[in-house]
């Protein structure tokens, strides 16, 4: 399995938790593009959690296709997948290992336990394939 890891610009990690935080008291989710080849994203793009739940989460249709076109039309590739857990540590649960279908993606994961917590206190990063997650290094610079 790969285990390149992912790196994040700080505006985008702030993007993202600000995301997160707005969302409670349900699970937040969205995109990040940027170069499959380094791990460099360059954009998040949220996403409506179509469940509306502070258990699980799935990407909006609708969001799910203007945005997967929106990376295509700028050449990027989808880098990793967002979602935030609400009451529980940024580590993939049963569902998530479950219901993961882009092995190539990275998952980035956000606690909201600590809303005071900074990037690299709240956000892990993940590879998910058949069940299996090792988790991948992530910075933010």
């Amino acid at each position: 399995m790969v285990s390149r890891g992912l790196t994040l610009p700080a505006v985008v990690a702030a993007e993202l938790l600000a995301h997160a935080r707005a969302g409670i008291p349900n699970e937040a989710c969205g995109l990040l593009s940027g170069d499959a080849a380094s791990g460099v994203a360059s954009r998040y793009y949220p996403a409506r959690n179509a469940d509306a739940s502070p258990l699980v989460y799935t990407v909006h249709p609708d969001d799910l296709v203007r945005i997967v076109l929106a990376i295509e039309d700028l050449g990027e590739d989808l880098l990793a997948i967002f979602h935030s857990h609400t009451h529980t540590a940024a580590v993939p649960s049963p569902t998530d290992r479950r219901q993961a279908m882009y092995p190539d993606a990275i998952y980035l994961l956000a606690t909201l336990t600590d809303p005071t917590a900074g990037p690299m206190d709240a956000l892990r990063a993940w590879r998910i394939a058949d069940g299996d997650a090792v988790e991948v290094g992530l910075a933010v610079l």
